[in-house]
């Protein structure tokens, strides 16, 4: 006994809708934890003095921009 195509058509339909709802709960999930970890990260360099503060945000930006360069390099 054949499927018929409409039925092969729901079944397909079925599972691309559940994997793109499967999908979209794993984007929300690391949305949330990147989220989060910002937020631990902000809270990090809040609590430090500020001449120490300005010195991990310079590096950190030098590090990126050295990162960028060899990139498009």
């Amino acid at each position: 006994m054949s499927l018929s195509p409409r039925v092969i058509k729901v079944a397909l339909l079925v599972a691309a809708a559940t994997v793109l709802a499967i999908a979209v709960v794993q984007l929300r999930e690391k949305g949330q934890l990147a989220e989060l970890t910002a937020e631990n990260i902000e809270e990090q360099l809040d609590a430090l003095d500020p001449v120490t503060r300005a010195a991990v945000i310079a590096r950190l930006s030098s590090d990126e921009v050295k990162k960028v360069r060899h990139e498009t390099q």
